[in-house]
């Protein structure tokens, strides 16, 4: 492994700080930490888990002016986006601190009067995930709040390009009172702490949010052991409008959904899809509101829009646009870079395409940068094909005021998680996940704990 990390602001190149990388020894070394306590955290109380992680939560908000400009410096989103996911990180320890104390059993009668069936729920051990560079703190906290609550241990990887938010998070839980080896950080490559992560025996469930192709190689290493898996993966999100729909509000939302994070998450709104009797009208709106939105800093008071992460992220971006732009799309905003490759920071501009096909990549590849691509049907079917005609299942949006169109939209999309009139759906009490290979199991919600835990019955007879 590389002995250290260069963690850089993506907004304007210069180094953060340098982080010690992890050798393979010192990471199996921490496995075996936290294997070794499991079984006194799992005999902790329920009470008194949930306080610690209410603790937790406490020592997150006094510290938010911290956490949003550490997390906006090294991952370049708006400071007051940086705020808002602060938040949401203690939302999901708030949420998984009183569900501690929900984890229930239950009694089955059975089938002779000389038994009794008894089923209870314990923790599956130790826990080891792996976070992405675009919510630092948000899905760390979502992944550790319910391993905590349920009585695992828990060690986590965060993103090479954004380790610092996660670190000082973990930091903030060992000064709340959780345990040092009940929760614990390591930083290095994916590929090869993955591998560790995998292999290891004492790991009994891995967590991932990132791309689909890496979750596909951690559920097959996980295979050899037989851990339990979570997997957040891609998504490409299709956004319909329908015809009946409040244009302007339609438009303001997608603007919401679209350009979060500069683009840059798995539930961003990839795919535009508008009835052709709206799709001008509802175009110029949508220009009209993102043609506000100001690219910088993510430091600056008035920014939108940041940085690209990286370059790869940059030169991906670029060459969906110019494949769209190719084939026959028309630029109604945007087109417009700041980017210089030596320093390395780059910037793109909230652009809008018309006239998209299906031919044009951008239609089946996740963008991940703040483009948006109009393309318009006539029939609910049609809106309803082009929008599943991916193997993603994650996120998918729709506008429309007739309950009618509304239900059968909700029924007939194959994703886990549906916004109606409604850009930004995630809450830390609903299930988050996808369908396809988009991620199996949910995070958040009373569904969000089941994964931390195994089924246990006794049947007791001889009770005559």
């Amino acid at each position: 492994m590389a002995n250290k990390i260069i963690v850089k602001n993506p907004a304007t190149g210069e180094v953060l700080e340098e982080v010690k990388a992890w050798s393979e020894e010192e990471v199996k070394e921490a496995l075996y930490r936290g294997y070794a306590f499991f079984p006194t955290w799992a005999k902790t109380n329920a009470h008194k888990r949930s306080e610690l992680l209410q603790n937790w939560a406490l020592q997150i908000r006094e510290k938010k002016d911290e956490l949003a400009k550490l997390m906006t410096k090294e991952n370049g989103k708006p400071l007051r986006e940086s705020y808002g996911e602060v938040e949401y990180a203690a939302s999901y320890i708030d949420w998984y601190a009183e569900e501690a104390k929900r984890i229930y059993g239950r009694t089955i009668p059975a089938n002779t009067e000389s038994k009794r069936i008894l089923i209870r729920k314990q923790p599956v051990g130790l826990v080891a995930a792996i976070t992405p560079w675009n919510f630092p703190a948000a899905m760390m906290t979502r992944k550790a709040a319910p391993a905590l609550a349920a009585g695992c241990t828990f060690i986590v990887k965060p993103a090479s390009e954004t380790p610092l938010t996660g670190i000082r998070i973990i930091e903030l839980a060992h000064e709340a009172g959780i345990p040092q080896d009940a929760i614990q950080y390591v930083v290095g490559s994916g590929k090869q702490i993955g591998d560790v992560f995998t292999e290891s025996d004492y790991v009994r469930k891995i967590t991932f949010t990132g791309s689909t192709a890496v979750g596909k190689n951690l559920i097959k290493g996980s295979a050899a052991t037989v851990k339990h898996v979570t997997m957040e993966l891609g998504g490409h999100a299709p956004l319909i409008v329908a015809k009946d729909a409040d244009i302007e509000f339609a438009a303001k939302q997608t603007v919401a959904s679209k350009f979060r994070n500069a683009g840059q998450t798995c539930v961003c709104a990839n795919r535009i899809i508008v009835h052709k009797d709206i799709a001008e009208q509802f175009s110029e709106a949508f220009v009209k509101h993102a043609k506000q939105l100001a690219v910088g800093n993510g430091l600056e008071e008035n920014t939108d829009i940041g940085p690209i992460i990286n370059e790869q992220g940059y030169d991906k971006i670029i060459e969906q646009i110019n494949d769209a732009k190719q084939k026959g799309a028309e630029v109604l905003l945007g087109d417009t870079f700041e980017a210089n490759r030596e320093k390395g920071y780059y910037f793109v501009h909230p652009t809008i395409l018309s006239h998209v096909t299906e031919d044009m990549t951008i239609m089946h590849e996740e963008t991940f940068g703040p483009v948006a691509p109009i393309t318009t049907f006539t029939e609910l079917e049609e809106a309803v094909t082009i929008a599943n005609n991916t193997l993603f299942g994650l996120a998918a949006y729709f506008f429309t005021n007739d309950y009618r169109t509304g239900v059968y939209l909700y029924e007939q999309l194959d994703y886990g998680i549906v916004g109606w009139n409604d850009g930004g759906p995630s809450a830390a009490h609903a299930p988050f996940g996808g369908m396809k290979e988009s991620g199996l199991g949910r995070e958040g919600g009373l569904e969000g704990i089941e994964p931390y835990l195994e089924t246990k019955y006794v049947s007791i007879g001889n009770l005559d």
